[in-house]
């Protein structure tokens, strides 16, 4: 099998026709063996019914789904690595909405890339209602945008990936799991939890066993917004989770040399409300504000510590002494 499409995807019952369709009418070249895999990660409402149902009956390849019962997103993603037999494994949100070649383009980068571990895309917003003002400057939050300024080599200026449209070669995930990775966020668990930073992760571990990450234009998916992610006190949670999940990327960035390691959540906690004080007063800063967002990462990151400050230097010590690395 070349490439693997794997959809995780939570109570999305209602959004899976249009993922699907889009995902179904790709013809990529003759020869490129490709499959779609679903994967419902502890919905209620009927998702792999769903899913079954909107597969059209003329569709190239045939749909399977598999369940996740353990709800969490960075489940889902090892469940769906599990399951897929492709040397390529596309990520596709059960809210993307993937460009008819996208198939093709994302064999053809991993393909002419033998060093790219991963890669990603071009995320076009399509927003159900009309976005606000700030929207256009700070789209990236929603991981909408170029994930670069020219198509190339991400690793060192950016270091991460969106976990929309992330696009992994099979053989570098393999080899994380089979010398003891395990990631140390769950990422987003339901529909209205802020959590994120999985995908990060594992660009992060990708990095630090010696692959490289890659910004692909031609790979394109317009990413849909709902009126309630539009919402300014939505991005400010979600911001707020963002800065919760930088705590567990510590360690490797101290390992790829990026970063300096702080001694314990206490420790690293004293700098943080510094910076805090600095942004006050908050509740006096418009919306649109990304000043209001810096603020929130940074109390998210101060709370995670806090809760933390006991394992945080352990995750040090993981990571130092992973036998993937």
């Amino acid at each position: 099998m070349d490439v693997s499409i794997v959809v995780p995807t939570h109570n999305g019952a209602e959004r899976l026709s249009d993922t699907l369709a889009h995902v179904a009418a790709q013809r990529p070249p003759a020869g490129l063996d490709w499959e779609v895999l679903v994967v419902d990660n502890g919905s209620t409402d009927g998702t792999a019914e769903a899913a079954v149902a909107a597969w059209p009956a003329d569709a190239p390849v045939p749909l399977r789904v598999v369940r996740e019962p353990r709800l969490g997103l960075s489940h889902a993603h090892v469940r769906g690595f599990a399951e897929a037999s492709g040397e390529i494994v596309t990520w596709v949100e059960d809210d993307n909405w993937i460009a008819p070649d996208w198939v093709e383009r994302a064999w053809e980068t991993m393909r002419e890339h033998p060093e790219v571990g991963a890669c990603g895309g071009r995320n076009e917003p399509a927003c159900e209602v009309e976005p606000p003002p700030w929207f256009e400057r700070l789209q990236g939050y929603l991981a909408c945008g170029d994930q670069g300024d020219k198509p190339g080599d991400v690793s060192d200026e950016r270091g991460y990936l969106w976990g929309a449209g992330l696009t992994v070669r099979k053989k570098a995930w393999d080899h994380l799991v089979d010398n003891g990775f395990r990631l140390l966020l769950v990422d987003r668990q339901g529909s209205d939890n802020v959590n994120s930073g999985g995908d990060s992760e594992i660009c992060l571990a990708l990095r630090l066993s010696g692959w490289r990450l890659w910004f692909e234009p031609r790979l394109r998916l317009r990413h849909f917004l709902p009126a309630r992610r539009l919402d300014w006190g939505y991005l400010r949670r979600l911001s707020r989770g963002v800065g919760a999940s930088t705590v567990a990327f510590d360690p490797y960035r101290r390992a790829l040399g990026v970063a300096d390691r702080r001694r314990g959540g206490w420790a690293a906690a004293a700098p943080l409300a510094a910076a805090m004080l600095a942004l006050n007063p908050p509740l006096r800063r418009g919306e649109g504000d990304p000043a209001m967002l810096k603020f929130e990462i940074h109390l998210g990151r101060l709370q995670a510590l806090l809760r933390e400050r006991r394992s945080y230097d352990r995750s040090f010590a993981a990571i130092e002494q992973a036998a993937w690395r």
